[in-house]
């Protein structure tokens, strides 16, 4: 199994600087942040944005993979996306993963836009990958839908070594991710009260995965499943993320590695609010417990 940390931007380079050279330094194998223009979490708290914040990292780290988790129709049109993307690419030496959501409302409705029902956003999400998927493998793209559209678009240099992570939780969701994702991401299901039941969620989704990977024609052994540990109330509301404690930690992970999950992320301690830890627990497991994981 992988690992990886979602650094949120909400503190200013000077101290963000350091989180990510040491969530590499620590030996995890992947870092993350949330791309949105406010978040629901934080709303009274400074946020950066993810196309900069993204850049600043990879010139301070060397080997582990970066990426958004996740980006989302609401404020972004595939193109200037795809243009990010290329630019980080480059900025990143190959190193920058593209994860991809359907999102919520709050992005879309800070800049005047109307709510939309899930169907509605789930419907735009699809339409916004498949957009994306064109810019990634042809050039001169032009094409126009419900939601968006080019005219000509330019794609030189296109996006060779950028995977896309797709976000998916329900069955449309879940069969979507197998047909157009290079790798899938559940924060697994948000009503369940307890370990045992998030984890039996877990596999559900996992299940219909795999048979949506089979029928698209794909091998399930080939496609990366990832797990966000820290998305429900049982394991963050209450205190008790991911990274909790040492022994909560291995638990969650030994459990979601039992399902066959091939990445686990969580989340940089923070003092309040959100992901409350120490940057001790998050040392003693990437020293003590992470190593033992992989063996």
């Amino acid at each position: 199994m992988r690992f990886g940390l979602t650094l949120l931007p909400d503190v200013p380079w000077a101290e963000a600087s350091r989180r990510w050279t040491a969530t590499e330094e620590l030996g995890f194998d992947h870092a993350w942040t949330y791309d949105h223009l406010v978040w629901g979490g934080l709303p009274d708290r400074p946020w950066g944005g993810a196309t900069p914040v993204l850049a600043a990292a990879a010139a301070v780290t060397s080997r582990i993979r970066l990426g958004t988790l996740v980006a989302a129709p609401n404020f972004r049109h595939p193109y200037q996306l795809f243009r990010d993307a290329q630019a980080l690419e480059d900025i990143s030496g190959g190193r920058f993963v593209l994860g991809l959501g359907v999102g919520g409302n709050v992005d879309a409705q800070v800049l005047g836009g109307d709510p939309l029902t899930v169907r509605e956003r789930v419907d735009r999400f699809q339409e916004f990958v498949g957009l994306l998927d064109r810019l990634r493998t042809e050039d001169h793209v032009s094409g126009s839908g419900r939601w968006f559209g080019t005219e000509d678009a330019r794609t030189v240099g296109g996006l060779a070594r950028t995977p896309y992570l797709i976000a998916a939780n329900g069955p449309r969701s879940l069969r979507f991710a197998a047909r157009a994702g290079d790798a899938w991401v559940t924060t697994g299901p948000a009503d369940a009260d307890s370990l045992d039941a998030w984890c039996a969620g877990l596999a559900a989704a996992a299940a219909t995965f795999g048979e949506a990977l089979v029928e698209a024609g794909r091998d399930p052994a080939a496609v990366p499943r990832a797990v966000i540990t820290d998305a429900t109330p049982h394991l963050s509301g209450t205190g008790r993320y991911a990274l909790a404690s040492v022994g909560f930690f291995e638990e969650v992970a030994g459990r979601v590695g039992e399902l066959g999950f091939t990445d686990l992320i969580t989340h940089w301690p923070r003092a309040d609010t959100a992901y409350v830890g120490t940057e001790a627990v998050l040392e003693t497991v990437a020293r003590d417990v992470l190593p033992r994981l992989r063996d």
